[in-house]
C-alpha cells in the first residue's frame, strides 16, 4: 500500500490516471436508474453486475416475481435497477428492480396525463370506495373510484376484472405517487360519439311515434325514443291545460306520440311536445258559458281532487272541495273513478291563466238551502250527536246530511260549560234550536239551553236601585253567595257591599238559608251580569227615611243657626 501512496513515481501516475479514467465513465448516484448485466441466476437471488461499483448488487427472486420479471430474465441480458444505496452498514450495494419500474412506470402515466392521452389498464380487485387498475405496459397500480367505473349503476362489475380495457387519467399526485383513473370518461366519449350520430337522424318538426314513458320529474317527463335516446317533454309542452306534476297525465310504460321542437347540438338534447299534435282547446272556450252544466269525463284522480276533460284536450280540475255541499275530508277516489261520466258546472273561466274551474256540487241540490226552507233560524228541529271536542257539540240534524254546531256555552244557562259537555256522548238524541244559519259559509249553530226559560228574565223591567228578595246559600271571605228566589242563578254580595257600618261588613254574620233584600247596583241585558248591594239598600233606605220624618224647621234652635242670615241684613242696612 505504501508504493501506491508514493505518486513521484511514473507507474503510479499512470495507475492514477487509469483509474480516474475507469470511474468517469460511469457516473454512480444514490437515486438513479441504472442498467445492470445479469451475472448469475440462483433460486432465491439474482446477481448483476453494474462498472463502477466495488461488489455485485443482488436481486431477491420474490421481487421480480411480484413485478412479473421472473421468467422475462436470462444470463447477461440487462435488467434497471434503481441503486438505493452505494453501500450500506452491511458494506453491500441496495438497488431494486420493483422501484426502477414503478419509477419508470410513472413517467409514462406523467406524459400520458400531460398529453391528455387514454392507456390501457385492468382492474384487479376491488377495495374501499372502487377498484384496483393495473398499468398493462408498466404494471402501475392506480386507483378507480367507483363513482367513474360507468356512466350508469352496475350492480356487478365481475364482467369488467381482469379485462384489458382504456382509462383517463383525471387525476395524479407527484409527491405519494398515487393516480386516479377514469372508465366513465371513455364510456360517456364513445356515447357520446354515438348519441350525435342518433340526434342527427332528427330535424324540427318530425313526428316521433309511439315514445315510452320513462320517468318523470318536477319540470317534464322523459321518454325513450327506439331504445336509443331520451327526450323531454317540458311540463308546458305537455297539455294546453294546466299540469302540476307529469304524475297526474301518465304513468310509467305508457306510449305516446311526439313532436320534436329543439334539438341542440351542444347539448345532445331534444325537446319534444305532445300538445302541438293537436289544435288549442283554447281557440274555441267561447262555446262553453260559466254557470251551465256540461258532462265532464273523469281523466285521473288525485289525492285533492279529479282531472276531467271537458273535449280531447280541454283539462280542467274538479277540487275535492267542489265535490259534496257536506262531506268533510273528501277521498275522491271514494265518489268517482276513472272514466266516469259526471255532471258539472262550470264556475270560472281564465283566458290568461288557460284554466278552468268547475263543480260537481252545484249540480246537486243543496242542503242548505232546504234547511232553511224547513228549520228556520228560532225553529226547533231534532238531531243526533255525531261527534264532539273540547268546546262544542257536533249535532247531525234531522234528516238532513248537516251537522250543527253546539257550542259549550249554549248546552246550559246554570251549570259550567266544561262540567255540562261531559254529560253528553256521542248518539245521543237532542232536540236543539236553531240559532243562525250561514248559508254561504255553510254552518249552521244550534243552542240547547234555549230550549228552557232563561233565569236572567226575572231582571226584566228591573233597573239599578229596584230591590230583590234573595236567599243566602253560603258564605266566603269574599261575601256572600245568593240565589234570587224563583231563580236557579247565583250573584256573589261582595263583603265590601254587606253592610253601611264597616262593623257589621262581616260574612259570618249569616250561616245560610236566610232570605234578605239586596239593591240593584248595576245591571247589563247584553252581558247578562247583575250586582246586588246590601249597604245600597241601606243608603237608599236612610235616605228615604230623612227626606220623609225630617222637619223644615230642623235646626233653627241651634247656637248660631241664623247668624249668617243676620250679618247679611245688617250688611244691606249699612249700604
Amino acid at each position: 500500500m505504501e508504493y501506491y501512496k508514493d505518486l513521484k513515481q511514473p507507474q503510479n501516475q499512470q495507475f492514477e490516471k487509469l483509474l480516474n479514467s475507469q470511474l468517469s465513465k460511469n457516473k454512480i448516484e444514490e437515486g438513479k436508474i441504472i442498467e445492470g448485466k445479469i451475472t448469475k441466476i440462483t433460486d432465491k437471488f439474482v446477481f448483476i453486475f453494474i462498472p463502477g461499483l466495488k461488489s455485485e448488487p443482488i436481486i431477491d427472486v420474490n421481487e421480480l416475481k411480484m413485478i412479473g420479471m421472473k421468467d422475462k430474465i436470462s444470463l447477461n441480458e440487462n435488467i434497471p435497477v434503481l441503486l438505493e444505496k452505494i453501500e450500506d452498514k452491511n458494506g453491500e450495494v441496495v438497488v431494486s428492480a420493483q422501484k426502477a419500474q414503478k419509477i419508470k412506470g410513472w413517467y409514462k402515466l406523467e406524459k400520458a396525463y400531460e398529453d391528455n392521452e387514454t392507456i390501457t389498464g385492468k382492474i384487479t380487485s376491488k377495495c374501499k370506495g372502487g377498484v384496483i387498475v393495473e398499468h398493462v405496459d408498466t404494471g402501475s397500480l392506480m386507483f378507480c373510484p367507483g363513482s367513474q367505473i360507468s356512466d350508469k349503476p352496475l350492480k356487478s362489475i365481475d364482467h369488467l376484472i381482469g379485462v384489458e380495457q382504456k382509462f383517463a387519467i383525471i387525476k395524479l399526485d407527484k409527491l405519494r405517487g398515487n393516480a386516479c383513473v377514469s372508465r366513465r370518461q371513455i364510456v360517456s366519449s364513445n356515447k357520446r360519439e354515438d348519441k350525435v350520430k342518433i340526434i342527427s337522424k332528427f330535424k324540427v318538426g318530425d313526428i316521433i311515434k309511439d315514445a315510452v314513458v320513462k320517468g318523470y320529474s318536477s319540470f317534464g317527463c322523459f321518454f325513450e325514443v327506439n331504445n336509443e335516446i331520451d327526450v323531454l317533454v317540458h311540463l308546458q309542452e305537455i297539455s294546453y291545460s294546466r299540469v302540476n306534476h307529469p304524475d297526474e297525465i301518465f304513468n310509467i310504460g305508457e306510449k305516446h306520440d311526439l313532436k320534436v321542437i329543439t334539438i341542440d347540438n351542444e347539448k345532445l338534447q331534444i325537446g319534444c311536445s305532445i300538445k302541438q299534435l293537436s289544435p288549442d282547446p283554447f281557440e274555441h272556450i267561447s262555446n262553453y258559458e260559466i254557470g251551465k252544466q256540461y258532462l265532464v269525463k273523469v281523466d285521473k284522480i288525485t289525492d285533492y281532487g279529479c282531472f276531467c276533460s271537458l273535449e280531447p284536450g280541454l283539462s280542467t280540475l274538479l277540487h275535492s272541495s267542489e265535490m259534496s255541499w257536506t262531506k268533510r275530508n273528501i277521498v275522491p277516489k271514494k265518489l268517482f273513478k276513472v272514466g266516469d261520466m259526471i255532471k258539472c258546472v262550470i264556475t270560472e273561466i281564465d283566458k290568461d291563466k288557460r284554466r278552468i274551474a268547475i263543480s260537481h256540487k252545484l249540480t246537486l241540490e243543496n242542503p242548505y238551502q232546504s234547511f232553511i226552507d224547513k228549520f228556520p233560524e228560532g225553529s226547533e228541529v231534532n238531531g243526533v250527536i255525531s261527534s264532539s271536542n273540547e268546546y262544542a257539540l257536533y249535532v247531525k240534524l234531522d234528516e238532513f246530511d248537516i251537522d250543527g254546531f253546539l257550542h259549550a256555552n249554549d248546552l246550559s244557562y246554570t251549570n259550567k260549560p266544561d262540567e255540562e259537555l261531559k254529560k253528553y256522548n256521542k248518539g245521543d238524541k237532542l232536540k236543539v234550536k236553531v240559532l243562525e244559519i250561514k248559508k254561504e259559509e255553510q254552518k249552521v249553530r244550534v243552542g240547547l239551553k234555549q230550549l228552557t226559560k232563561d233565569p236572567f228574565d226575572i231582571f226584566k223591567g228591573r233597573k239599578v236601585n229596584d230591590v230583590v228578595t234573595v236567599k243566602v246559600v253560603s258564605t266566603d271571605n269574599k261575601g256572600l253567595i245568593v240565589k234570587p228566589e224563583e231563580c236557579e242563578l247565583e250573584f256573589l254580595i261582595k263583603k265590601s257591599n254587606i253592610a253601611l257600618n264597616s262593623s257589621d261588613a262581616r260574612p259570618s254574620r249569616f250561616v245560610g238559608g236566610e232570605r234578605i233584600d239586596a239593591a240593584i247596583s248595576e245591571i247589563n241585558f247584553d252581558k247578562r251580569k247583575v250586582s246586588l248591594s246590601i249597604k245600597l239598600l241601606e243608603e237608599l233606605q236612610n235616605k228615604e227615611a230623612v227626606n220623609k220624618f225630617s222637619s223644615p224647621l230642623s235646626g233653627k234652635n241651634l247656637p248660631f243657626s241664623s247668624l249668617s242670615e243676620k250679618l247679611g241684613d245688617k250688611k244691606k242696612d249699612d249700604e
